[in-house]
């Protein structure tokens, strides 16, 4: 049908975007989480790195098998959950590490806080959208992403919060507050997928 191939297209573009603007994400959050030794930023930007790779699948879906496979949707799921809960405990044990053993107090990060605004205001949008395609086209990797985006929204708001707090205040387990609410998020998303993965 042509209307339905005119939303996957549109779906299409949004995966673009999403790769492009996560890209950025995964940049800016690593590079500033690496120089501000804050583990919210590097958390951040690890999950944008496996969003990215779930994107792929994503794009590879809306260009190969734009039917809606069932069976396709089901190995994104499953292929997300996988990575993310392998994030949870790798972030989870170095982020407590490095706060209980090495005393390591984050560093306010203007890059930080511009990728973390960016994301607040751009992930909504991604989320809306595809949320309405995948809706629309019975299209489901298309819907798991748009969760994954909602959850990102979320992330973005915990992070914005924490280095709005550290900026301000100066106190480094804001950022290690963060970062448990973020890996929260991460487990929450994982199991998800897996859920997604398992119907």
């Amino acid at each position: 049908m042509e209307w339905r191939q005119e939303k996957i297209h549109q779906g299409l573009v949004l995966e673009y975007f999403s790769v492009g603007w996560m890209l950025v994400e995964v940049v800016g959050s690593i590079v500033a989480g690496v120089l501000a030794s804050s583990y919210a930023l590097i958390a951040f930007g690890s999950d944008s790195l496996i969003e990215i790779a779930s994107a792929f699948v994503v794009l590879r879906h809306l260009r190969l098998d734009s039917g809606g496979s069932k069976a396709q949707g089901e190995r994104t799921a499953l292929f997300t959950s996988i990575l993310l809960i392998a994030l949870v405990p790798i972030l989870g044990f170095s982020s407590t590490y490095s706060f209980f053993v090495l005393n390591i107090h984050p560093d306010a990060s203007l890059l930080g806080l511009a990728i973390a605004i960016g994301a607040v205001i751009i992930m909504p949008i991604l989320w809306i959208k595809k949320r309405q395609i995948g809706q629309e086209t019975a299209c489901l990797p298309l819907s798991i992403d748009a969760m994954e985006s909602a959850t990102c929204f979320l992330m973005s708001i915990a992070l914005l919060s924490g280095l709005v707090l550290e900026f301000i205040f100066h106190i480094g387990w804001f950022d290690y507050l963060a970062t448990l609410v973020i890996l929260g998020f991460v487990a929450f998303e994982a199991k998800e997928s897996f859920e997604e993965a398992r119907k």
